[in-house]
């Protein structure tokens, strides 16, 4: 967890900011974590990073545009130095609120539990929400959506409040996958997907919402995000179809190319499915392939896996113990399954 001198450092770089530019990782953790410092402090504009797996220099023509007075990065593991200098540059203080694998940059304000215990998993959402103290249903989405439980008192308040959107007895699978709080999740996962316009009219959407209830109820304002997320649905559900077949004893290995990334949301259903099996998903683009990996029993450790191959094939990736992302060259997939079967078999 974030230290209390951390939370009030962190309040007071948010409050003293007139014009924020917040940068988050594009998935519900990082947009979920944009919202609620957004919410909490009513100004400032958001940039959804979709590069992978670093924030770089190219971003910088958004401070350029927007002229912000302070920089919040919000869930990116890696951010490049050209963009740090940049912002130092132009004298733009950067507030870096992170938990994945620690750093140590010297031009950034740099808030990371795993500094202190380079072990603990707590969403990025979940830090935000130690600042801000409110609007617990996005907390939640945040958090389930990176597969992690918030503490039992906040689940007894949230239950108390939201008690048929999430069961106290719920475990993190059945609430992503049975509950109406995992269909909100897929939502917000799913509108990420959309063109840039669209975008930005689910962070106004969301920025601006009164609550769950009146998403689910399917409200105006919400109307193209559910639109969007009956198109990806449809074909997100026959690419499970495909990819429940693909199981080995130990593990499922699913490639798939299309206009559609979505290798981290189809590796998480399967994990569901397939809890103790290695999940492989790869996303296959002209000559790069996304990757996600998820599962395995016990204390397989995904993260040392996915270093050990990338030191023999060229690429790039990190995450966290069950759950990684990579990047490869197309034609190194099958020299990937090579390594990844000797792994875990």
């Amino acid at each position: 967890m974030l230290t209390e001198k951390e939370i009030i450092e962190i309040r007071e770089h948010l409050e003293s900011s007139q014009n924020p530019l917040f940068y988050f990782d594009n998935d519900t953790d990082g947009l979920c974590s944009f919202l609620l410092l957004r919410r909490f402090l009513g100004r400032g504009n958001g940039v959804v990073i979709k590069s992978y797996p670093s924030l770089d220099e190219s971003f910088a023509r958004k401070i350029k545009e927007l002229n912000p007075d302070k920089v919040f990065i919000l869930d990116k593991p890696e951010v490049s130095d050209e963009f740090l200098n940049y912002a130092e540059e132009k004298n733009i203080p950067v507030v870096w609120i992170d938990h994945h694998a620690p750093k140590n940059p010297k031009n950034a304000y740099y808030y990371n539990p795993r500094t202190r215990d380079p072990e603990i998993y707590i969403p990025t959402s979940y830090l935000c929400y130690q600042v801000v103290r409110k609007d617990e249903w996005i907390v939640l989405m945040g958090c389930l959506g990176d597969h992690y439980l918030p503490p039992h008192d906040f689940i007894k308040r949230f239950v108390k409040e939201y008690p048929d959107l999430f069961d106290k007895n719920d475990d993190i699978w059945k609430a992503r996958y049975e509950t109406d709080i995992g269909k909100l999740i897929r939502l917000v996962d799913f509108s990420l997907k959309d063109r840039t316009t669209s975008v930005i009219n689910m962070l106004r959407a969301m920025t601006s919402s009164k609550g769950p209830y009146e998403i689910l109820k399917r409200e105006k304002q919400y109307e193209s995000m559910w639109k969007r997320f009956e198109q990806i649905n449809k074909k997100y559900r026959a690419l499970i179809e495909r990819a429940l077949e693909n199981k080995n004893e130990k593990y499922v290995f699913f490639k798939y190319s299309g206009d559609l990334s979505i290798s981290r949301e189809l590796s998480e259903e399967l994990n569901y499915h397939f809890p103790d099996k290695v999940i492989a998903v790869l996303y296959v683009r002209d000559e790069t392939v996304k990757i996600s990996l998820r599962g395995g029993k016990g204390d397989l450790d995904l993260r040392k896996i996915c270093a050990d191959i990338l030191k023999k094939i060229e690429g790039a990736g990190g995450g966290h113990m069950k759950a990684v992302g990579m990047m490869i060259k197309t034609k190194d997939i099958d020299k990937f399954k090579e390594l990844l079967e000797k792994e875990i078999l």
